[in-house]
């Protein structure tokens, strides 16, 4: 007989996305993302840092200051770096696991990606100008999104 205790495909993925999570080297903030085909096969995975080839001990982790001297202008959201990883196979009709909810620069890359459903884990920012801009995005071009409602494995 088989085990009756094993986790979902849902917490599986989530559980990936928080795992990719943990390789951010950001202080304040850790996003990881999976992104997973019709067929519960991982497309890619990815998780908020600076771009390859920087080092991210020569550019700022700050939250606050000049622009040019935050994290803003240089890191790299989880969401993008999964689209980006993908190593050039179609993301068409696939579902995105993300820890947050995108901000609306990730969403119009998943929505050109052709991701079709996402699940987060948590909406830290549902009030912010790009978490309402994403939000009409999605709503626009008919993308799903819903809180991840199982409980996470980590």
């Amino acid at each position: 007989m088989k085990r009756k205790d094993y986790i979902t495909w849902h917490q599986y993925f989530m559980g990936i996305a928080q795992l990719s999570a943990m390789r951010s080297k950001d202080p304040n903030t850790q996003v990881g993302a999976c992104i997973v085909n019709e067929n519960n096969i991982i497309l890619s995975t990815g998780y908020n840092g600076m771009p390859k080839g920087c080092s991210d001990d020569d550019l700022p982790w700050e939250r606050e200051g000049c622009f040019k001297e935050t994290k803003y202008a240089y890191v790299c959201h989880a969401e993008l770096n999964a689209i980006l990883n993908s190593d050039g196979r179609s993301l068409a009709h696939s579902t995105l696991y993300v820890t947050c909810f995108p901000c609306n620069e990730c969403a119009k890359a998943i929505i050109q990606a052709g991701i079709r459903k996402i699940y987060y884990l948590e909406d830290k920012y549902p009030d912010s100008d790009q978490v309402i801009a994403a939000k009409k995005l999605f709503r626009l071009t008919g993308l799903l999104y819903q809180p991840f409602k199982e409980d996470p494995v980590l």
